[in-house]
This record gives C-alpha cells, sequence and structure tokens, in this order.
C-alpha cells in the first residue's frame, strides 16, 4: 500500500495501491531505557534492498517521536521529518540503520505503542502503534527476528521470544521467528508469575507463565487450563505445535482491545482472563477460555502465517475466530455455542451490514486501519470459513489447511493465497465464492415451496441490498443445508447441503410419501436473512420436531419474534399459540437446560427495530421496550409452576464449578427466576442474593431485582463489598444503566460518571457505562435526546485521548436513519457537533463522517 503522504490525515488508502517495501529487514536489535516521562529506545536495524520492489523513497513510519539521534552505517545523518514518519537519503545496497529516540510512556493514554498502566509499561502495536516507539517501516508486509534489551528498575520484564540474559537492571529477549512489527510487546513492572508447563507432542517441553498484579494471584487457575487445553486442541485438530521455549500471559487493566497474539508474549485486557467463582460468571469463564484460545491460535493462523496487508486482516482474524468457536464447541455445547454466535452475528454484523458503516469482509480502501477491527472481519470473516468448510467437506478443509501451513509457513499472505490453497487441494474454481470477501451487505434468501404427487420442490431466490459504494450485487455462494420432516415428525430426508450460485435456483425432492415440512438453513449453514413465510402452526411443529438444534430455536425465535411484531403493530395480545410452544419446549428434561434458556430469552430491541424498519415501518423504540415487557409478563403468567419447578430443579449443589454442565444449569434456572421475580416481587431473588456463594448466582439474583426496580438495598450492598475490585465494580457500572427504565437510563448514566470510581481514562469502565447506555435501545433512543447528547459530550471528551476507544463507540449512532425525522433530527445534530469539534482524530472523523454521508 501506499504510505500516506507526510503532513496529511483522512487520505484514503486502497488496496489497488499496494505496492511492496523497498527493502526487506535483516534483523532488528532494540534497546529500551525505561522513564515514564523519557524512556529511550535505541534501534539498530539491518536493511537489505528488495528486489522484488523499488527503492524510489526510503521512508519510515513514526508518529510522536523526539529524534535523538540518526545514524547510517555508523555515520550520522539529519532525516526529514514529519508528523507521521520521516525520510532519508540511504545507499544503494544494505546498511545498517540506528537511531535513538525519546517517548513519554506516561502520557500515552492512547494505549498504542507503549503506555503505562497503573505503573506498569506494556504495549499494543496492533495495528499500527510501533511507529509510536520508533521509526521502522510499520506494516505487516515488513518481517524480521528482533532482539529486545529492557533496562530498568521494574522486577519483571519481559518481551517476545525466548529469554536469552538478565541480570542487575535489565533483561534480554530474542524471537527468533520473523514477525512484523505490529506483533512486537514489551512489559515491565511489579508483577506475580502463575506458572506451569506444558509438554508437547514431540516432546518439548514448555514454560507457561500468567503475569499479574500481586493480590490477582488467585485468579489465573482457570485461564492457565483454558491455554494448556488450547495448546492440546491445536496439536490434536489442527496438527499445530508451539515453537517456542516460553509462553506468557500478561494482565493489563489499561486496554482498548480484549487481548493481543503478540508472538510468545500474549497481552490481555485484565476482564479476559482473570477469573474466580466469586467474582466471575459463567459467561466471563466461557468468554476467557474462548479469547485464551483465540490469542494462542493466532501464534499459526496470524503469526507465523501473517497478512500481507490491512486490507487482508480477516486472513487472520476471520480463521482463528473459527477456530476459537470451533474449540468452545468441543469443550461445551456445540448447538447452544452455534446459536449463541448466531444471536451475537445478527445483533452485530447484519445491523452493520445494514447501515452506513457496511464494507466487504475484505475493504477495498480506508482511512484509518483502526475502524476495521469489525464485527464483519472477525464474525463474518469466521463464516465465510464456516461456508468453506461446509462446501469442500472436512477431509479436504483438514487437506488445506497442511498445505497453508507448509506453502505459507513465514509468509505475509493474501486472501487470494488462502483461497488458492482451496483450489490445489480440492480442485475446485472458488471464483465465485471469492465474491463473500468482495461484496458487503447480507444477502436476502427468499423461499417458496411447492408439491406435485411425491415430488417436494424448493426455490430460492437471492438477492443483497445495496451498501455504501457498492449498489449492485452479483449472486453468491450459498451453502444452503436442509432436511425434510414429515407429517408425523419424522425425519423423511437427513440434512442435505444444497450448493446455490444463482440468483434464482429450484431443488427437488422426490419419491416423498406425503408433503413435509423443510427444515431450511439448518446450523446456519450461510450468513443470510431466510424470507421463508410459514404460519403460526408450522413453526410450532419445527419447534416441536425439527432434529436439527439451531433451526429447533430458530423456529421457537420465530413464533416469539412474530408475535411481538404482531403486538407492536396491531396491539395483538401474546399469543397463546408461542405461549404453549414455549411452555412445551422449556419443560422438556431431554433438552440442553442451556439450549432451552436461549429459547427463553425474546428477540433484541434492536432486532425488532431492524425487522420493522425493513418492512417499512418507523420503529418506536419505546413501545418495543413495553411490548417485551409486556410479553415477559405474560410468560411469566403463563406457566408459573413450570417456572418455579425448573428454578428449583437446576439449582446446582455443591462446589462453584464453570464447566458446561453446571452453567448450563444455572443458566435455565436464572432465566428462570428472572420471570418469577416478576410474579413474586422478587423474594425468591432476595434469598438467592443472601445465600450466593459465587458471582453466577450473586448477579443474576441483583439483575432480577433490578429489572423490576427493587434492588435499591442489594445494589448498594453490591458496591460495599466488591469497591476493591476494579473488574466487578465494571459489572456494578454496567447493569446499573442496562436495566433502568428508559425515561431514566440517561441519567443514570450521567450520575454513574460523576461517581468517584468512574474513570474515562480506562476502556473497561467507559464502555461499562456509554456501551451499557448505547445498547439500551428505548434508553439512548429516549425522545428527549439526552441519550445521544450525553454520549456525544462524553466521546468529545475522550478523543483528545483515545481515539480508537472513542471511534468504537461512535457505531452507536449508525442506526439513525431507520428512526423518526424527531430523532434523527437530535442525533444529526450530535453527529455534526462532534464533526465539527476543532482536533478531532483522524479515527473519529472517518466514522462519524461515514455515518452522517449515509
Amino acid at each position: 500500500m501506499k504510505d500516506a503522504a507526510p503532513g496529511t490525515t483522512g487520505e484514503t488508502i486502497y488496496l489497488a495501491d499496494y505496492t511492496p517495501f523497498g527493502w526487506t529487514v535483516e534483523d532488528v536489535h532494540l534497546t529500551f531505557r525505561l522513564a515514564p516521562e523519557s524512556t529511550r529506545v535505541i534501534s539498530k536495524i539491518r536493511f537489505v534492498p528488495n528486489p522484488e520492489a523499488s527503492q524510489e523513497r526510503f521512508f519510515l513510519h513514526g508518529e510522536e517521536l523526539t529524534l535523538v539521534s540518526a545514524k547510517i552505517d555508523g555515520q550520522s545523518v539529519s532525516p526529514e521529518i514529519t508528523e507521521q514518519g520521516l525520510t532519508c537519503a540511504v545507499p544503494k545496497g544494505a546498511f545498517t540503520w540506528e537511531a535513538e529516540v525519546e517517548i513519554a510512556p506516561a502520557k500515552n493514554f492512547a494505549l498504542e505503542g507503549l503506555y503505562m498502566s497503573n505503573g506498569m509499561y506494556c504495549t499494543q502495536c496492533e495495528a499500527e502503534g510501533f511507529r509510536k516507539i520508533t521509526y521502522y517501516p510499520d506494516r505487516p508486509d515488513v518481517m524480521s527476528v528482533f532482539t529486545v534489551r529492557i533496562e530498568g528498575d521494574e522486577p519483571v520484564k519481559l518481551s517476545n521470544g525466548n529469554p536469552v540474559a538478565s541480570g542487575e537492571g535489565f533483561a534480554e529477549w530474542h524471537d527468533p521467528w520473523p514477525k512484523p512489527a505490529y506483533l512486537f510487546a514489551l512489559v515491565a513492572g511489579e508483577l506475580v508469575a502463575h506458572p506451569d508447563r506444558f509438554t508437547t507432542r514431540s516432546g518439548k517441553d514448555v514454560e507457561l507463565n500468567i503475569y499479574v498484579r500481586p493480590g490477582d494471584e488467585d485468579k489465573c487457575a482457570f485461564g492457565m487450563e483454558a491455554l494448556k487445553k488450547s495448546m492440546k486442541w491445536d496439536e490434536d485438530v489442527y496438527g499445530r505445535e508451539y515453537d517456542l521455549d516460553i509462553f506468557n500471559i500478561v494482565a493489563v487493566d489499561d486496554f482498548n482491545m480484549g487481548a493481543m497474539e503478540n508472538k510468545g508474549l500474549n497481552i490481555f485486557n485484565s476482564s479476559c482472563v482473570l477469573a474466580s467463582p466469586e467474582t466471575s460468571t459463567d459467561a466471563n469463564f466461557e468468554r476467557i477460555e474462548a479469547i485464551i484460545a483465540h490469542e494462542y491460535f493466532h501464534n499459526w493462523t496470524g503469526n507465523r502465517i501473517t497478512c500481507r496487508d490491512w486490507f487482508q486482516l480477516c486472513l487472520k482474524e476471520g480463521l482463528t475466530v473459527f477456530r476459537d468457536a470451533s474449540f468452545t464447541a468441543d469443550m461445551r455445547s456445540e448447538p447452544v455455542k452455534r446459536i449463541s454466535d448466531v444471536i451475537d452475528l445478527r445483533a452485530r454484523q447484519f445491523r452493520e451490514d445494514n447501515g452506513p458503516l457496511a464494507h466487504p469482509v475484505r475493504p477495498e480502501s480506508f482511512q484509518e486501519i483502526n475502524n476495521f477491527y469489525t464485527a464483519t472481519v472477525y464474525e463474518k470473516g469466521a463464516e465465510v470459513i464456516g461456508m468453506l468448510k461446509r462446501l469442500v467437506g472436512d477431509e479436504a478443509y483438514a487437506k488445506a489447511l497442511d498445505l497453508y501451513f507448509d506453502r505459507h509457513d513465514g509468509d505475509a499472505a493474501t486472501i487470494e493465497d488462502w483461497l488458492k490453497v482451496f483450489e490445489d487441494a480440492t480442485g475446485r474454481d472458488l471464483t465465485q465464492f471469492k465474491r463473500w470477501y468482495s461484496q458487503a451487505g447480507t444477502p436476502r434468501l427468499r423461499v417458496s415451496e411447492s408439491w406435485d404427487d411425491g415430488t417436494f420442490t424448493l426455490t430460492f431466490r437471492q438477492e443483497t441490498p445495496p451498501t455504501p459504494g457498492q449498489p449492485t450485487k452479483l449472486p453468491q455462494v450459498l451453502p444452503i443445508a436442509v432436511g425434510l420432516i414429515g407429517p408425523n415428525g419424522d425425519e423423511v430426508q437427513e440434512t442435505t447441503l444444497l450448493e446455490m450460485t444463482e440468483a434464482e435456483q429450484s431443488f427437488s425432492f422426490s419419491g416423498l410419501g406425503a408433503r413435509p415440512v423443510p427444515s431450511i438453513l439448518r446450523g446456519f449453514s450461510a450468513p443470510v436473512v431466510l424470507q421463508h413465510e410459514t404460519d403460526t402452526e408450522t413453526r410450532a411443529f419445527l419447534l416441536a420436531h425439527d432434529t436439527d438444534p439451531y433451526n429447533r430455536w430458530e423456529a421457537g425465535r420465530s413464533l416469539a419474534k412474530q408475535a411481538l411484531l404482531r403486538m407492536i403493530t396491531e396491539g395483538a395480545e401474546p399469543d397463546p399459540a408461542y405461549l404453549g410452544a414455549l411452555q412445551t419446549v422449556i419443560t422438556d428434561e431431554t433438552l440442553d437446560p442451556a439450549f432451552r434458556a436461549l429459547t427463553l430469552a425474546l428477540p433484541s430491541e434492536d432486532d425488532l427495530a431492524q425487522t420493522l424498519h425493513e418492512g417499512g415501518t418507523t420503529p418506536d423504540p419505546q413501545l418495543i421496550w413495553e411490548k417485551r415487557e409486556e410479553m415477559r409478563e405474560a410468560m411469566a403468567r403463563w406457566m408459573p409452576d413450570q417456572l418455579a419447578t425448573l428454578y428449583r430443579v437446576h439449582q446446582v449443589p455443591g462446589e462453584y464449578r464453570p464447566d458446561a454442565e453446571p452453567a448450563a444449569a444455572r443458566a435455565l434456572a436464572n432465566t428462570a427466576l428472572g420471570l418469577l421475580t416478576r410474579l413474586d416481587g422478587g423474594e425468591a431473588a432476595r434469598a438467592q442474593y443472601a445465600s450466593a456463594d459465587n458471582m453466577t448466582q450473586q448477579l443474576a439474583a441483583l439483575t432480577a431485582l433490578l429489572s423490576i426496580g427493587a434492588a435499591e438495598t442489594e445494589l448498594a450492598a453490591f458496591y460495599e463489598q466488591w469497591k476493591e475490585d476494579r473488574l466487578v465494580i465494571d459489572k456494578w457500572f454496567s447493569m446499573q444503566v442496562a436495566f433502568a427504565r428508559p425515561e431514566e437510563t440517561a441519567d443514570v448514566a450521567a450520575a454513574l460518571v460523576a461517581h468517584p470510581d468512574f474513570d474515562m481514562k480506562n476502556p473497561n469502565r467507559f464502555r461499562a457505562v456509554f456501551g451499557a447506555l448505547s445498547m439500551s435501545q428505548a434508553g439512548f433512543h429516549a425522545p428527549s435526546g439526552k441519550g445521544y447528547a450525553l454520549l456525544a459530550d462524553w466521546l468529545i471528551k475522550l478523543d483528545a485521548l483515545n481515539p480508537q476507544t472513542t471511534a468504537r463507540m461512535c457505531a452507536a449512532f449508525q442506526t439513525w436513519k431507520r428512526f423518526d425525522a424527531g430523532r434523527q433530527a437530535l442525533i444529526k445534530a450530535e453527529l455534526e457537533r462532534i464533526a465539527a469539534r476543532e482536533g478531532l482524530s483522524r479515527d473519529v472523523s472517518e466514522m462519524v463522517t461515514r455515518i452522517l454521508n449515509h
């Protein structure tokens, strides 16, 4: 890609303009002399002309650096410096570049590059943070071996690779595997190690450590077990073995992301690695397990094979998300994991695809790459890989992955490289399939049925709506998993994978004795919106008889959605057919309790709003909230005895375990408790709160009480109990906003940001309040506009410190055009106020401009 022109901001970078860097980097030696206000970074880098590129201009990225000295082959030079880097005349052949720069980690509140978190030095270099550490070609296709020396008084000094030397006031590390600068990491501070070991399948003994602040040692055991399970799973399933002598994880309080896969030194947001029964919920444990797996799996799919440029981000992220989802499915419940992933995809990625922030899985352009760490790149990228695996089959997928690792180990690869290994391994032509990487938007798949003397025909029509910059869409390859169920509930056609390649296509099933009920898109085999007009009786039939767990859940969700939409648009009463079918399912003890808990959950407010909008109705967030509350009341009153039984039967006695089975039982019991609380005024929830010996039970009881506005005493007690635990207090902040009544939501958030424990510089705490505000549809979109103004006020404040977190929070406004004229005017005014702010960051400027110009 082209480097941004010196001194400019907001320049658009295009995939089509990619050119390789003019030099390769043979090795990098870095020395860090740590000081909070004046860290010195000394670099010694060996450059060699790249025979596959032009050496027209030697440009090194660098931002917010004070250059102390620069040398080429030992001779002082005076480079030309801009806000974005430097240029310098260099020899025609190989040469050694040396530079000394000064940086101020204590003043780096953007949390990228080298910064400080409560006295601890740490780094975040993906995507372009290394340029805030020293001058370097900060692009993923420039890979080199790094040797790092850290000098300072900190007792623990860590970097990538293996330790090679240490002594009084210094430590040296060497990473033998070439890597791009975005994978560089350094941590130094007062830390305690939770150690363990792992023996690889070839007999290599690997030292494992989770480093935490003193006092957090008791929260490491689960993370360590998750790491060892991940290492074993990657060997067993993908044949990938760890390749260093040591693997370190560090928990950091201030971190923009969840975690980072730096080679051999993974840096984690504390919330994504620290866990104990007293402070973490079942959901926290599962998330930690998945994130540890994700970052570990990057060792091969992201580190050993990285991406050539940032347009290829989905190459590492989509593949690794797919791998961590498969791991979780193996460790826990495959159907429940699949359903949970679909819920998340619809809530985040479908909304992205349907608005101003829509972009292909592989974007064609960007201004700020940090804005493309999106659900489309990650979750849709994983769905694309899942489709590819379904199309070629498990055996061919495994063969292609082996070829990928053999062919591209040590490479900075592209989507073309990825697809080519599948074509070579399977003989398939994936030209059309590649459209999944280049076309934005969620396809709509409309289905019609016909029956003729023993032959059942399904006709599919696919259409993808226009998205910004892509008004016209071509047909996609769609793997559609279909089964047929006979009138008596027996399956008459096992799951068959139909491969759709045209805009319209029909598939027939012959030799049937009676007209079947089709079960379409089993396992959510393609990320599409399925439009299949069926009546309540058919949905109830599928809910009762479908053998595919995902489609069985989907039938229940469709019933709930249909009932809620009729309540919203027609003023209908809660549908007895839905309530009766729901009662049958949740009391079926042959079904996974976690599955039944998911079945009890209603479609989200955002999902309902988007469905109304696509149907030509302007959604009213307050009305949607009211009807969902009315439906919950109806659910509770329809089956009080059954809910009470579920709550009683699925209590988990004995010592807390975060494993799948007890977690599933707690999920069902606590979902039942949330409904029962509407009937008993909170009696059972108060009793559970008083007796709870783990955070799952305590928080479930507290949120049940919050949902009926009866938690004042418990909320105060919760704060007093946990005020010294930063991660638990994040929960305390978030739940108050999430469960506030819509008309009070903005006021509750405003009061919380005035609380002494609110710290806008900490991304977790900021997201706890404002993430909850933006996800409260009725509260955020209250007609007064107070939610919009409050969020805009704080985004303007935060942008001066942390543009990355600010830009991501701007996505709260992306659905603004689905609402009425009054709300649109209020949101537009706030967006324009943000856009007009002097000194607005490039990150936020791009996001706001895209949202406004849609």
